[in-house]
């Protein structure tokens, strides 16, 4: 039998296609989601899962994590630290709460942070914990994490047990009582959502049956929760905080083909948010950003399911208007979690709790669904962008610790959270996102390989006999080598991404020929011959410097190299005085009170010193290096993703000469 790692998540989703018995919502058949069915006025019983065939056409893949092999480079480096913190994580503590709501045996020490027993959203990280396991072992095949997850599936389906109801969470279902009744209550739906996210990975990528069982006890549990709401109770409930949970029983209807859980992630849904995206109206100002992306990321998958073309405007122009018009040069978005301005405004938006991790976390998510849809190569332009600048440099190279908010005001710099007193949300997306660096390198088509990021890599295609071995030092090599692996010649097309920053052209060689032609930035350089052993192919990317405003403000300039945020070293000046150990929770952060130190001010004389960046040099036998000249001050400048420990700057303040 072929292994669940095997599949792609559009590969297992549709690699059974099973007619559905109504559109969308069925009436004639009403799946109860327990032991049966209710069908023409009778009980029957169920029938066993079977994959759902997506109802679109993709035009892209992504190739499956166990295709994918990371090699040595920062992000196989990142991929290692976050592995070793997986390991590190005690099981039994993980378990602790769940096994206390049981009312089993627990005398291990709590966790500490958002994971102690008096926080109402416990058990949110044993959710993302589970996905981070399954998710290392396909991308790395490690045995050990996928064998830590599947023993802790194991006891949590003996504490789902002692309920009889189909009910699993680290907190009573008072909380949910709470939340009907429209009393305060943190956000119990928002860590369900994470919970049957990581069984559902665990099925996915570990074949882990029980996972599976546990996921749908607790969606039939919700089902019944569920009943006899009236639409307006529940739309009511949903202005609390419900992260992905209609995706999470959208995949659920993926992985089974029970159209229940179709119909009640319908009920999930918003039409509030939903409709203005539909006709592509911007109103996002004040909402909570992270509460938001995963209701499109939910409608994304809707799509693919039922083919409904409303989901797709949702989503298309949800991504437009974010990637465009609501976010910072690194490519997040949100200011203390919110959406604060109207569009194409940001002037206002820097601060010390600028970019939670989370969201571009979910972001990336979103831009995988869109990307598969057609292609195109400007989402992965983003994707780029958004994973060198707001992802990569989010985890601390020496233990990591993961990061919650990314500072963009001049003079702070990244905080962390503490090993085993914090599990913030990003401390969750963190773990998940640094497991699977491989998913979004390679795409492919019927007969075709899209190349979409220059990241050290080997990808194994086992239906063509195809092997590609991408070696590459980018960003500090511009380009990348290619070689193909083929025990026999295989005719196939190789497509490059030509970045929209690519303005300064570039070459491509195959076996030391230079190819003729080139392709436009933004764009794919196709290259379709029979390929065989050894072949291969050198791509050269020349980068340059160039600055990008801050939207609404042009006297704020960021400066790239490439895709690559460059950051200004402001030093360490009152560094340690700012920050503070809080003994209660066993964690180093930021003092609340704290100040930004350090100026990164430019005055500039024209246009096109701005659009050049004049104003820096790069420092001999240091790639990525440079320094200011022709200011008062000599400042030292690296890329975002390196720095650590240090207070830094993002966007320069300049000045004209003379004012």
């Amino acid at each position: 039998m072929k292994s669940w790692t095997s599949f792609s998540r559009r590969q297992f989703m549709s690699s059974v296609a099973v007619s559905a018995a109504a559109a969308c919502f069925p009436h004639k058949v009403s799946a109860l989601m327990d032991d049966h069915l209710y069908v023409h006025g009778a009980f029957q019983q169920a029938p066993a899962p079977r994959p759902v065939a997506d109802k679109i056409q993709f035009h892209a893949w992504a190739f499956p994590l166990d295709q994918v092999r990371l090699l040595d480079g920062p992000f196989l480096d990142a991929a290692k630290t976050n592995q070793a913190y997986l390991r590190f994580l005690p099981e039994d503590s993980l378990l602790h709460t769940f096994r206390v709501n049981a009312k089993l045996p627990s005398s291990t020490k709590p966790l500490g942070g958002w994971e102690n027993p008096q926080s109402e959203v416990r058990g949110h990280f044993i959710g993302h914990y589970l996905s981070a396991c399954a998710l290392t072992y396909a991308s790395m095949g490690d045995d050990e994490l996928k064998a830590k997850g599947e023993s802790m599936v194991a006891e949590m389906a003996k504490c789902q047990k002692t309920f009889g109801d189909g009910y699993l969470s680290a907190f009573p279902q008072e909380f949910f009582d709470r939340l009907r009744e429209g009393r305060d209550v943190w956000a119990p739906y928002y860590t369900v959502h994470k919970l049957i996210a990581g069984l559902l990975d665990m099925y996915t990528y570990c074949g882990a049956q029980q996972a599976l069982e546990s996921a749908e006890g607790m969606a039939r549990w919700i089902r019944r929760w569920a009943n006899g709401i009236s639409d307006e109770q529940m739309q009511r409930i949903l202005k609390t905080e419900h992260g992905g949970i209609a995706e999470s029983l959208l995949n659920l209807y993926g992985a089974t083909g029970r159209e229940g859980y179709l119909e009640l992630a319908h009920r999930f849904e918003q039409p509030d948010f939903l409709n203005p995206l539909s006709i592509h109206r911007d109103e996002l100002k004040g909402l909570h950003v992270n509460t938001n992306i995963p209701k499109v990321i939910a409608a994304a998958r809707r799509y693919e399911l039922t083919g409904d073309p409303y989901y797709r405007e949702v989503a298309r122009y949800f991504w437009e208007e974010i990637t465009a018009e609501r976010s910072f040069v690194t490519g997040g978005t949100s200011n203390a979690e919110f959406w604060q301005t109207d569009p194409g405004n940001l002037s206002t938006q820097l601060s010390i709790v600028s970019q939670e991790c989370c969201c571009e976390y979910n972001m990336l998510k979103l831009t995988r669904h869109v990307y598969e849809w057609d292609a195109d190569p400007r989402h992965m332009d983003y994707y780029e962008r958004a994973l060198f600048n707001s992802r990569l440099g989010t985890q601390h190279p020496d233990n990591g610790m993961k990061m919650y908010y990314f500072p963009l005001q001049a003079g702070y710099w990244k905080y962390f959270h503490s090993p085993l007193n914090s599990f913030w949300c990003c401390t969750g997306t963190g773990v998940e996102e640094f497991s699977k660096f491989g998913d979004s390198i390679y795409f492919h088509g019927d007969h075709d390989v899209f190349v979409n990021l220059l990241i050290a890599s080997e990808v194994r295609w086992p239906d063509k006999g195809l092997t590609l071995r991408q070696e590459t030092r980018f960003p500090e090599q511009a380009g990348t080598t290619l070689t193909i692996k083929a025990a026999q010649p295989v005719p196939a097309g190789i497509n490059f991404r030509i970045p929209s920053w690519a303005t300064g052209g570039g070459s491509l060689k195959v076996n030391d020929e230079t190819v003729s032609a080139w392709s436009n930035p933004g764009s794919y350089l196709e290259v379709r011959r029979t390929w065989k052993d050894g072949d291969k192919l050198e791509l050269n990317l020349p980068m340059r410097l160039h600055s990008e405003p801050l939207l609404g403000d042009p006297s704020q300039q960021a400066v790239m190299y490439g895709p690559i945020v460059l950051a200004a070293r402001l030093g360490t000046d009152q560094f340690t005085k700012q920050m503070q150990f809080d003994n209660d929770h066993g964690e180093t952060h930021i003092v609340p009170r704290a100040k930004p130190e350090g100026i990164a001010e430019i005055i500039v004389g024209s246009q096109a010193d701005v659009d050049s960046v004049a104003w820096l040099q790069p420092i001999n036998n240091k790639p990525l290096s440079y320094e200011v000249v022709g200011q008062k001050s000599n400042i030292a400048v690296i890329p975002l993703y390196q720095l650590f420990d240090e207070r830094y700057a993002v966007y320069w303040k300049l000045t004209n000469h003379g004012t």
